[in-house]
């Protein structure tokens, strides 16, 4: 290994271990090339868990010193809510239960996040789930480029920012850590891990670890009873166990191997995290009460008590009338009662091989698997459907049987209709509510390997490549509920249900091959004071896509058959067109194969000039890409193949960064202006009750602003840190989002003057929506005797809920054009405070402990995360802030 300045002699008693908190990249290729920019030891020290790394690129690191003060089992993605840049909203305070994140205004669907090298995006959407990561207990240090990719990211999201993190290392001595962790809402949490220290004459080490959290849903939970008036008493016990538990498990090894003296070794980790859980907290953001309205809540809510509320207990109808048409109840439709199950694992190889001097070869080969789902229930048919009702065919009703081809069974409009008995009571008169969630399984096998060679000391190459196959299926079987509506099984994929003649009915059906193959290279070059890095990938992306379903409108709405291929043709044959554009009609889209293909150069330029040994000043520019998703090209299955609506093209990003960087035993800071271009800027919202994406092209978007840290310790027992973010972007365009009506012509209304013509919305000059203006906070962190002391704030900006940057509208109880919300949502702050009380005076070590966490510490009730929406009357669902929590633990270490 080479420094950049040579160590003073003051600095060579430096531990080892301190010069490691250089690995601040993700794949081993990119952490091998950036250890060789280690500086001198002054400016390697991290100042209380912060850390401005001396990079080309804006970037900031937290280690554990720092993540260990936040709450045992927190989400990642929570703790870098103290960074700049970074807007966080938790679902609940224990990081089980999903959040949304933005960085810079990139949402988690345009941040690339990374778990050692591996990329952790859902190969079809691109999401970021953050209840799915890694044990923080395991997590060496987390880093951020606020505003670009690493050059060998193998990911086809990152527009944008990078989060990446890194698992620690088994230690060279035998060990253990036990935490146990209890507070607020029922949250109970024991972690173990054991490390084996070396126990080979090779050097080889090994950890294991197990943890296990469960606690109650924040909002929601069932409350009074409803027993039916004859229920048995093995009824009224399955209406006790409603839903409402959160309950997560998770499992990680690693095995580390070192060859040699050269720094290389090989290692490789495993990771399993179960997730058993149901969504809660969600409700349309409005403040003002349509009685007409169905949601439930339907307002979101004025006070903590609105706040607070609960789910009724229910009972399904059980009682059997032969021959007489029962109707499906409402119980287990509610948004708080649907299931967002998880099983997630990979497996995880790094590798460093020095083939020659200055010649290093790496290595990372990775699997992962998901099994997960997340929806609802619907009321399924026990009748056929009649899919050409217009063709004189019988009425299915009253024919349950069918009549002739036209009454056919499948999942058609959104319901399934089985042709057969599903509550047993020997007719087909019924309608019977069960378990329909959209359900995804993947396997995703990559590598990404990399050849450094040093020309001289001033002088570096690499070369890498990169490969990301996901095999991304989707369907949507259904299943039964229990009598309090809860699942017989959360996974109906594993015994679905089948029409009369064995066929599956599902919502979706249809499987994909996300592909990528990576070339690249990246030069640095050191000069004195000057340090140089020229970088760029050419990614070749391809998805091959399957729909076994006819789609039947723009936003993928699917009729799925199965095999039931007379059905299918009946109703293509009832259903020969579709309306693509006004006045211009195409053939119905049913059952394909569509691949779509795209290559992109993705450069990536930076310096860093040292002005003196502890400022210094970096530039960067780097385009990201994101290529369409599944789910949008699965949408344009709509029209057909060859037309321009069909390709959706990918979205590209021009990113810059410029700042001054200080950096010392005792501060660490950095200030940055930065600046992005989107072009073909694709945006999406989800709505639950549909569970349908909407997306639009916003064209150009700029977006610019400017991203502050410091981080100071004045002495050895107290720090503080803080940061702040400022955020403008601006649509260059309207945006179309239909096509004129009468009344808007007369109205004046989206630009119309001509019934038919294109609607625009107004969203020229205005701000994108569902990201904060501007955020700040900071942290002070004490110690005294045996107590150490800690607070952080953040104070999170206002976000606009629309891109026209409009109040929301809606006709309410007969009254049109009514504000039922202002066009931002308000600024929040939020306080959090932590408590260590060391036990060494009671003769016990130092890494034992007692720690008491206490999140969003005055209750604040606050709008969580969202996403943005174009129309200005189109109300999005909006997650509830999570509420105060308390949370105690001890801490054993030896």
């Amino acid at each position: 290994m080479k420094f950049r300045h040579t160590l003073a002699a003051s600095c060579a008693l430096i531990p080892v271990a301190l010069l490691s908190t250089s690995a601040f990249a993700q794949s081993t290729g990119s952490v091998d090339f950036d250890e060789e920019i280690v500086v001198t030891g002054s400016r390697t020290t991290d100042v209380a868990g912060v850390i401005a790394p001396d990079t080309t690129k804006a970037k900031a690191v937290l280690t554990q010193e720092f993540i260990e003060r936040q709450s045992p089992g927190q989400t990642v993605n929570d703790i870098i809510n103290q960074l700049p840049g970074v807007s966080f909203q938790n679902n609940d305070p224990f990081g089980s239960a999903g959040g949304k994140m933005s960085i810079r205004g990139f949402d988690n669907t345009r941040i690339n996040q990374t778990f050692d090298g591996i990329p952790l995006n859902d190969s079809g959407n691109y999401a970021l789930y953050s209840n799915q990561q890694l044990d923080p207990e395991l997590i060496e240090q987390v880093n951020v480029n606020l505003g670009s990719t690493d050059v060998d990211s193998p990911t086809a999201a990152a527009s944008g920012s990078t989060v990446n993190y890194r698992t620690r290392n088994p230690g060279e001595e035998p060990g253990l850590k036990l935490v146990g962790s209890a507070g607020d809402f029922s949250f109970f949490r024991i972690f173990g891990m054991i490390d084996t220290g070396v126990f080979t004459p090779w050097g080889t080490r090994a950890f294991f670890s197990a943890s296990t959290a469960t606690n109650d849903t924040v909002f929601g939970n069932a409350d009074q009873p409803a027993y039916a008036a004859n229920s048995t008493t093995a009824a009224r016990a399955a209406i006790d166990s409603r839903t409402g538990k959160i309950d997560k498990q998770q499992y990680n090894a690693k095995i580390y191997q070192p060859i040699g003296a050269d720094g290389d070794f090989i290692s490789i980790s495993g990771h399993y995290n179960q997730n058993r859980n149901n969504f809660f907290g969600s409700t349309g953001l409005r403040n003002v009460h349509n009685i007409a309205s169905n949601f439930v809540p339907n307002i979101f809510p004025q006070n903590k008590d609105d706040r607070d509320y609960g789910i009724a207990k229910c009972q399904i109808n059980t009682v059997a009338r032969p021959g007489l048409a029962d109707v499906a109840n409402s119980c287990g439709s509610a948004f708080d009662e649907r299931y967002n199950p998880s099983n997630t694992g990979n497996i995880r190889g790094n590798s460093r091989f020095t083939l020659a001097e200055g010649l290093v070869l790496t290595v990372d080969p990775s699997f992962q698997y998901v099994k997960a789902n997340g929806g609802g229930t619907v009321v399924g048919q026990e009748v056929r459907r009649d899919v050409n009702p217009t063709g004189g065919a019988a009425n299915c009703n009253t024919t349950p049987t069918g009549a002739g081809i036209s009454c056919q069974t499948g999942y058609i409009g959104g319901v399934p209709y089985y042709g057969r008995d599903l509550n047993g009571d020997g007719d087909l008169l019924d309608t019977v509510r069960v378990l329909a969630p959209s359900q995804t399984q993947t396997r995703r096998y990559g590598v990404i390997a990399g050849l450094r060679y040093d020309l001289d000391d001033s002088n570096t190459f690499r070369v890498f490549y990169s490969y990301d196959r996901a095999r991304h299926r989707q369907t949507g079987e259904t299943n039964f509920l229990k009598l309090n509506g809860s699942a017989t099984d959360v996974f109906p994929v594993n015994d679905p249900l089948a029409d009369v003649n064995g066929n599956v009915l599902q919502k979706r059906d249809r499987k994909s091959i996300a592909l990528l193959n990576m070339f690249g290279g990246e030069y640095r070059g050191e000069f004195d004071r000057l340090t140089v890095q020229i970088g760029g990938a050419y990614k070749m992306f391809t998805r091959d896509l399957t729909n076994n379903c006819a789609t039947s409108s723009v936003t993928g709405f699917v009729e799925c058959f199965g095999t039931n291929d007379a059905g299918l043709a009946a109703w293509l044959a009832a259903n020969p067109t579709v309306t693509i554009a006004p006045g211009v009609t195409a053939p119905v889209q049913g059952p394909q194969q569509r691949k779509r293909k795209y290559n992109k150069f993705t450069p990536n330029l930076g310096l860093t000039f040292d002005a003196t040994d502890q400022l210094s000043v970096f530039a960067n520019y780097s385009k990201g890409v994101q290529v369409p998703g599944t789910d949008n090209l699965y949408n344009a299955f709509y029209f057909p193949a060859d037309t321009e609506s069909a390709n959706p093209i990918p979205e590209t990003t021009d990113n810059f960064d410029v700042g001054l960087r200080y950096r010392s035993s005792q501060v660490q800071a950095q200030a940055g202006l930065w600046y992005t271009i989107f072009n073909d800027r694709l945006a999406s919202s989800f709505d639950p009750e549909t569970e349908r994406n909407v997306y639009r092209n916003l064209g150009r978007v700029d977006k610019y602003g400017v991203d502050v840290s410091i981080s100071y310790r004045p002495v050895d027992n107290f720090s503080i840190y803080a940061f702040g973010s400022y955020l403008k972007s601006k649509i260059k365009d309207n945006v179309q989002n239909g096509i004129c009506t009468a009344a808007q012509v007369t109205a004046g209304q989206f630009l119309c003057t001509t019934v038919g013509a294109p609607a625009f919305a107004l969203t020229a000059g205005k701000r994108e929506s569902g990201s904060p203006t501007y955020t700040f906070g900071g942290r002070a962190q004490g110690k005294l005797g045996p107590i150490e002391l800690g607070a952080q704030v953040k104070r999170t900006g206002p976000r606009y809920v629309n891109d026209q940057n409009l109040p929301l509208l809606q006709t309410v109880n007969g009254v049109a054009n009514t504000v039922v919300y202002p066009a931002k949502t308000p600024a929040y702050t939020i306080v959090d405070l932590d408590a260590r009380i060391g036990l060494e005076w009671a003769g016990l070590n130092e890494t034992t402990y007692i720690q008491l966490n206490v999140t969003n510490l005055f209750d604040k009730l606050y709008v969580g995360g969202f996403d943005g929406q174009l129309a200005d009357n189109s109300v999005p669902f909006v997650q509830i802030g999570a509420p105060r929590a308390f949370i105690g633990s001890i801490v054993v270490g030896f």
